[in-house]
């Protein structure tokens, strides 16, 4: 069966198996059916993206619209757009701008992330509520609504950070080109490398002088991207976006 053309042009909306009523149709009560009504503006006999999470992606045809629910007719035909081949390690940010970098990179397509420690990341950033599962998928949700994707990234939590960069990040690195971002190294980040990549970043002020040696030790070699200092969320879009030209 072919689905049809998108009638309206809005992000992909994430279906979850709980959504299905039978096997085509779908019924949202939730922020997804209040964002559909009161910004889209969407009507019956509409067509809208749709994509069941971490499956396959199509459009939903409206069937109904009540005053606390839509009903939809579900077709999946398409996979979710290619992955990211970059793997982040990134130094634990502030909370805030961690929500950010998450839904940033999760709509570039990075699948992989290492949140570590270092001298420079404050404890108390290990205590927010946002490092809790529900809290980071709904930012990831976000990011995947924006990209039209469908596949949730891994994120992983690494409170150690010699015993995670001697004994785990090498294996998590096989096979892929390494790179420290660090301003105060001599060398320029290489650009269009376009292939397996695991990026390591730092905290704001980066890395300390020990923790680099260790980092360049384990095959990570430093590499910085020109002369001005940015944010570290800043750095994440313009450091991917460099890498994959």
């Amino acid at each position: 069966m072919h689905c049809g053309s998108v009638d309206l042009n809005m992000n992909l909306v994430i279906l979850y198996p709980s959504d299905f009523i039978d096997p085509v149709h779908v019924r949202l009560n939730d922020r997804r059916f209040k964002h559909l009504v009161s910004v889209n503006k969407v009507k019956e006999n509409d067509r809208i993206t749709c994509g069941l999470l971490n499956g396959r992606t199509g459009t939903g045809l409206i069937k109904k619209i009540s005053l606390d629910f839509i009903k939809m007719e579900i077709c999946l035909e398409h996979d979710p757009p290619d992955s990211l081949p970059l793997t982040l390690v990134l130094a634990l940010p502030r909370p805030k701008m961690l929500k950010r970098i998450i839904e940033s990179v999760t709509a570039l397509g990075v699948k992989n992330i290492y949140l570590i420690n270092s001298w420079r990341v404050e404890k108390s950033f290990w205590q927010s509520p946002l490092l809790d599962h529900d809290q980071l998928e709904k930012h990831m949700i976000l990011g995947l609504e924006q990209a039209k994707d469908t596949v949730l990234p891994k994120i992983f939590q690494k409170r150690f950070f010699t015993r995670f960069v001697k004994q785990e990040l090498p294996l998590i690195a096989k096979n892929s080109q390494c790179i420290t971002a660090h301003p105060k190294a001599s060398s320029i980040c290489p650009s269009g490398v376009n292939k397996e990549i695991t990026l390591v970043i730092g905290p704001e002020g980066g890395f300390i002088d020990i923790e680099i040696d260790t980092l360049n030790q384990y095959g990570f070699p430093s590499y910085h991207i020109g002369s001005r200092i940015l944010r570290v969320e800043t750095a994440v879009t313009y450091l991917i976006s460099r890498l994959y030209s």
